[in-house]
């Protein structure tokens, strides 16, 4: 599928994208892999991994940067959009940046990716898009509309888009597992709320994910991956069993439980063995066969929440699952 291809993803530097352009190039014979980011030091740091490599190429810009776009996308064929800002209090003390990277960062990235012919585009979301309360997951649903909508916007025979949902990535930058273990000497570990659940996805999980939605997509889907949920004060006892649990409250716009699919998106869901696929009623796409695809219509009011999941990590099963996290 990558072979003989030039791909670019965005916010390359980050968790994702270091894993992402680590499965590229160890599975596939892409023709060029661009690491697409803002951040110099992360990319001279990513680039000591790969030397010599004439397939990985680094390219300095910004989403925000329509220009600098279209010219880093001169050839490309497919497009990984995984740049964001994505840490919630960040986002909510800092709204007018985050709307400006999430928001008009993706229409950069939907004008550019069309107008230089690009052939399919995949766009990473989040479970807090998904019925959100914070700034954060209001300009992810932004985004997972501008998506989706936007294969429309393209035309039939153009650049075909669609959304890969999914939860917190174990082991990434800023989120709870490492934020546990780097603490944990301490001998205490906060929890905001001790009946708290999470979805737990590993960044491996996730580029399969991805490299799913590529082969599968015909334009306008949100793909979402089955995965199990773990309740937060059970990690931080696996984690640090010596030490003391300490609940300190929620923090602005944090939910006590996530959501990857919502009652209202339901009607247009259907369900497969592995994910799920969430289809846009535009221009009747919930009803293509090409896009449903043998998947089963899932019931009226049906919701994919983190505590009322089939999915759980629990103890001996945690402890192995953690065992696996490349930190």
């Amino acid at each position: 599928m990558f072979d003989n291809r030039n791909i670019l993803i965005t916010g390359g530097t980050g968790s994702f994208g270091k894993e992402f352009v680590k499965t590229i190039l160890t599975n596939y014979k892409p023709k060029k892999l661009i690491v697409f980011s803002r951040d110099e030091m992360k990319q001279w740091e990513m680039a000591k991994s790969y030397p010599n490599n004439d397939i990985l190429r680094f390219f300095i810009g910004d989403v925000r940067d329509k220009d600098r776009l279209y010219r880093a996308l001169t050839g490309v064929d497919y497009v990984v959009h995984a740049a964001a800002t994505k840490i919630v209090p960040v986002a909510e003390y800092d709204p007018f940046e985050c709307v400006k990277t999430n928001v008009i960062g993706a229409m950069n990235v939907i004008d550019a990716t069309i107008d230089q012919k690009i052939k399919k585009v995949v766009a990473l979301s989040t479970d807090k898009a998904s019925s959100p309360i914070n700034l954060y997951g209001a300009t992810k649903l932004a985004s997972d509309k501008l998506f989706t909508a936007s294969n429309s916007y393209s035309g039939e025979h153009g650049t075909k888009f669609c959304v890969v949902r999914y939860g917190n990535v174990a082991g990434s930058r800023g989120s709870v597992i490492p934020f546990f273990n780097e603490i944990k000497k301490q001998g205490k570990l906060p929890i905001t709320d001790l009946k708290m659940t999470r979805f737990l996805i590993t960044l491996s999980e996730a580029v399969k994910t991805v490299e799913h939605a590529f082969k599968e997509m015909v334009g306008s889907e949100i793909f979402v991956k089955k995965i199990p949920s773990v309740k937060i004060v059970e990690l931080a006892k696996v984690i640090g069993p010596e030490c003391k649990i300490e609940e300190i409250g929620m923090r602005p716009g944090e939910k006590l439980h996530e959501q990857l699919i919502s009652s209202d998106e339901a009607s247009h869901t259907y369900e497969f063995d592995e994910y799920y696929k969430i289809l846009s009623p535009l221009n009747s796409w919930d009803s293509c066969s090409r896009r449903i695809r043998g998947g089963k219509k899932v019931d009226e009011g049906f919701v994919y929440t983190s505590d009322q999941n089939n999915s759980w990590l629990h103890d001996a099963k945690l402890k192995e699952w953690l065992g696996q996290i490349d930190y």
